[in-house]
């Protein structure tokens, strides 16, 4: 099997990672289009030999979630600050709880 995907799915892996740092949300959907291409193409005829650079891939994955989410409590942060949403418990149709937000003006005029 050719390493073609392997090398698709890093440099993807990658620009997700670069994006995240710099903030850069068109390469962010970019990357992660590039990555979910090369998963698909991967999961059709998965390299078994290649299977400690898989590893690393994952790992890799795996880190550049966790960025995403500092990123996104980032964010939320932010947006609560400015008081533009504010997360209230609610009860959702199937009777459990849940979270709703609610926008909140900034200004009233």
């Amino acid at each position: 099997m050719t390493t073609e995907p392997l090398h698709r799915l890093a440099a993807a892996l990658e620009g997700e990672r670069h994006a995240l740092v710099h903030n850069d949300v068109t390469a962010l959907v970019q990357a992660t289009r590039d990555k979910l291409a090369a998963l698909r193409e991967l999961e059709q005829a998965p390299p078994l030999e290649h299977a400690e650079r898989l590893r690393e891939l994952a790992q890799r994955n795996l880190a550049n979630g966790r960025l995403l989410a500092r990123r996104r409590r980032e964010v939320n942060l932010a947006l609560r600050q400015l008081g533009r949403s504010e997360v209230a418990p609610a009860y959702g149709a199937n009777g459990h709880t849940g979270h709703v937000i609610r926008p909140r003006s900034l200004a009233v005029a």
